[in-house]
């Protein structure tokens, strides 16, 4: 690889990292909402806070694994 592809290949997997990062940040945010839904005695609100991340989940991009067409 010369200078410019390294970098760019750099910059391209520090992205990657920050995306997945802030990805993980949202996952463990929802699991403290359920958890507190949860303490609260609010079950369905807990659920609901589950489905619709699951709905993300699968809605999501790949954030860890780059694919080149």
């Amino acid at each position: 690889m010369e200078p410019q592809s390294d970098r760019a290949e750099v910059d391209r997997l520090v992205a990657e990292l920050e995306e997945a990062e802030a990805y993980e940040q949202r996952l463990r945010q929802v699991i403290i909402d359920v958890r507190d839904q949860l303490a609260a005695g609010h079950h369905a609100a807990a659920l609901s806070l589950l489905n619709a991340a699951l709905n993300d989940i699968d809605a999501a991009t790949d954030v860890v694994t780059h694919h080149r067409g």
